[in-house]
């Protein structure tokens, strides 16, 4: 049986438990947001429903890599954009991928 949004925007809230997200000023209520998401995953799932276990993962790891991405992406740029330095983390992956760019 198919995730409710419901449900999926209550992992949702659990995950943020242990990795809280912030929403900074945005003109959005927070719990708009998770369900908006949530509702947009569930379509996408659901539009799944004739994959194969396997490409449906594929397909899910593909969007969650991807997200992650645009997340770091943002988040270097924030940064940069407040003249802050980026973590110890993301300097040590943005290190990595520089010195892959000299080999």
């Amino acid at each position: 049986m198919p995730i409710k949004p419901d449900d999926l925007a209550a992992l949702m809230r659990e995950v943020e438990l242990e990795d809280p997200i912030d929403f900074a000023d945005l003109p959005f209520a927070e719990e708009d947001l998770r369900t908006l998401v949530a509702n947009h995953l569930c379509e996408m799932a659901a539009s799944m429903e004739n994959f194969s276990t396997e490409d449906r993962l594929l397909t899910l790891l593909a969007v969650s890599a991807k997200l992650v991405l645009e997340n770091l992406v943002l988040h270097v740029e924030l940064l940069r954009r407040h003249g802050l330095p980026v973590s110890a983390d993301v300097e040590a992956l943005l290190g990595r991928l520089r010195k892959g760019e000299n080999e």
